[in-house]
């Protein structure tokens, strides 16, 4: 039996992962003629069931902990520019007219 079966996040499927070692270790012309072939199918599909939650499960938690970071970065944002970030966008407009200016007097030249 591989050892990755017996993990905890595959605890749901224990009762499969143990019909299917108990079905290989009692005889073994079972496990040659493909005997067991249905414990294994519903180890499979289990196991299938299980990673899917898994990758939807980490999926979820990983769209809070990004709001919950982008939440950060706008609070912090906000301390920094005021609410709406209003300095920033005065001085990006700032920034703008200048770095104009200065293209300008250099395509004049």
């Amino acid at each position: 039996m591989h050892p990755q079966l017996e993990a905890e996040r595959f605890h749901s499927c224990l009762d499969f992962i143990n019909a299917l070692d108990k079905c290989h270790q009692k005889e073994y012309y079972k496990r040659i003629f493909g005997l067991c072939n249905n414990e294994k199918d519903a180890l499979n599909k289990c196991l299938k069931e299980a990673s899917l939650n898994n990758k939807k499960r980490a999926v979820i938690e990983s769209r809070i902990k990004r709001a919950d970071v982008e939440k950060r970065w706008k609070k912090i944002e906000e301390e920094e520019y005021g609410e709406d970030a209003i300095l920033k966008t005065i001085l990006d407009r700032q920034y703008a007219k200048k770095k104009q200016e200065s293209d300008n007097d250099a395509n004049s030249k």
